[in-house]
């Protein structure tokens, strides 16, 4: 229960002494979930605004409104504010008592690495004895149990709910993956970041910020908002040091920082990679140690990932070796160069990436391990950032063997349309190129022209276990067609294909709430 004069006195609102005397129930952003004695907060949105909806939750009994313009003909009282986003990211931590002040807060933010280094870091952080949560693409994940998630980062009202959760069932610390969207929209508006953490930054998201500038500057917010806050320890900034935009960061900083990479310059480096399909070692360099590391994953972005977690451990002031033995410890990440194993003589990788620089560096990692041909097959979401299309087309052409392009969540755009987007940046495929716009049969040609030593690479759903076709969203998890193929395969023989094993996207599952439909990275 919050008091009307406390919220506006937080928010610097100034209003009639009687505003003392009214009760707010509980804080909501959705008109759907008003009920009598809720404060509702006008939050303009893309495609509706909280303002319009102002007279309807009047009726249901909202008490009071926060608003960016007064309005006429409301009875209720309404404290006007330059922001309505950042004005509910105040009032939901207000709200929930300011769970996040008393847990040590680790944020992650860039285009590729996020979910893998929140793993990394979640391991390191309960090898020093603490209690994480995490918040992410995957999953969230309170006291150890996981719970679905519909955004990378959450609206302000369900975080500061979240990170409650967290602190009441024990939880110490949180690692959470920061979307630029998160930042942009004040998502984040105020947590107190004890750590940041900067993976890379690359093309994508560019039908919302425009520019790579603007989607920079998205991203710098994490790092130009930390400061020491009364209380806390220092923050600290963890930088990719060999990322072009991870050392305009470094030029930028007012906080202590370290630096990972391979680079000299780097604080933290890895050196000598040997890397092959069951996993990477190297020898890393610290200021304050190092030894050869072995992880059970591979990829070079996951050797980049490990590093960022130890220098989050080092900024948290964790036992170095503890440190090494906690990212060691760490098994393979869902749909992150996740193997797919049917006693098959060749290799089957399903992954997330789904921008061009991660389909890049996950081709260059899958040929580093594979001793045959390469195949990939992948597509593009559809009413996301279309500019990227030709350029993973031609980046797919450029690294693979063989490229089966297909759908991935087309959306409500065409897939053919999507198909012949890609396949534009595709004149100088060095590729065996064919089109499959029905993502469980162009799984199934893959990995029925694999052949020994080869590797299938399936990139850009990972995890997702749904595909979003048109106003349908039917069951779809890459991994288990994959499966359903390699078996089919053991029966039928090489190169054959039966398609009546194939009905997976005849399956059908509930539509997915519109705000999930519309979220996510791509």
């Amino acid at each position: 229960m919050l008091n009307l004069k406390v919220v506006a006195d937080l928010l610097g609102v100034t209003g009639p002494s009687t505003w003392g005397d009214l009760s707010v129930f509980k804080v909501e952003f959705d008109s759907r979930r008003i009920a009598p004695g809720d404060l509702f907060v006008c939050v303009p949105g893309f495609k509706v605004d909280g303002h319009d909806f102002a007279a309807q939750v009047v009726e249901q009994g909202a008490v009071a409104l926060i608003v960016e313009r007064e309005l006429k003909d409301i009875s209720v009282p309404q404290l006007v504010v330059p922001s309505a986003r950042k004005a509910l990211a105040q009032v939901a931590a207000l709200a929930s008592g300011y769970p996040a002040q008393s847990l040590r807060m680790v944020g992650i933010t860039g285009t590729n690495g996020k979910t893998s280094t929140a793993h990394f870091v979640e391991s390191v952080l309960s090898g020093a004895g603490r209690v994480p949560g995490v918040l992410g693409t995957i999953h969230t994940k309170i006291a150890g149990k996981p719970l679905p998630t519909t955004h990378t980062t959450p609206e302000s009202l369900v975080l500061q709910r979240l990170f409650k959760d967290m602190k009441e069932a024990g939880c110490d610390s949180v690692v959470m993956e920061v979307s630029s969207h998160a930042l942009e929209l004040d998502r984040v508006h105020g947590v107190p970041f004890d750590v940041a953490v900067f993976t890379n930054l690359s093309h994508d998201h560019l039908d919302f910020h425009k520019d790579m500038e603007s989607y920079f500057q998205a991203k710098r917010k994490l790092f130009t908002g930390l400061r020491y806050i009364k209380g806390r320890v220092a923050p600290f900034a963890v930088i990719n040091g060999d990322d072009p935009y991870g050392a305009r960061l470094l030029k930028d900083l007012k906080v202590p920082y370290i630096s990972y990479g391979q680079g000299h310059h780097c604080h933290i480096r890895a050196t000598d990679l040997h890397m092959d399909s069951n996993g990477v070692s190297f020898n890393i360099e610290t200021p304050i140690g190092g030894r050869r590391v072995d992880l059970s994953m591979s990829g070079l972005f996951t050797v980049y990932n490990a590093l960022a977690a130890v220098g989050v451990g080092l900024a948290v002031k964790a036992d170095f070796e503890q440190i090494l033995l906690a990212v060691e410890s760490v098994g393979s990440v869902s749909g992150r160069f996740e193997p797919v194993r049917e006693g098959q003589d060749f290799s089957v990788l399903v992954d997330y990436a789904h921008t061009p620089d991660g389909l890049e560096k996950l081709l260059v990692s899958a040929r580093e391990i594979t001793k045959g041909k390469l195949l990939t097959v992948f597509g593009c979401g559809g009413d996301r950032d279309a500019n990227k299309r030709p350029v993973m087309g031609e980046i797919a052409g450029r690294l693979s063997d063989r490229v089966i392009l297909t759908s991935d969540n087309p959306r409500s755009e065409s897939p053919q349309e999507i198909l012949r987007q890609i396949e534009a940046g595709m004149a100088s495929s060095i590729a065996l190129v064919e089109t499959e716009a029905d993502r469980a049969q162009a799984i199934a040609r893959a990995i029925a022209l694999a052949e020994p030593g080869d590797t299938v690479v399936i990139a850009g759903k990972g995890h997702e276990t749904y595909q979003i076709l048109g106003d349908r969203t039917i069951d779809f998890d890459d991994r288990e067609v994959a499966r359903i193929a390699l078996r089919g395969r053991m029966f039928r023989g090489k190169g054959q294909l039966k398609t009546h094993a194939l009905s997976w996207t005849e399956k059908r599952r509930p539509a997915l709430d519109p705000a999930v439909a519309s979220a996510g990275e791509h």
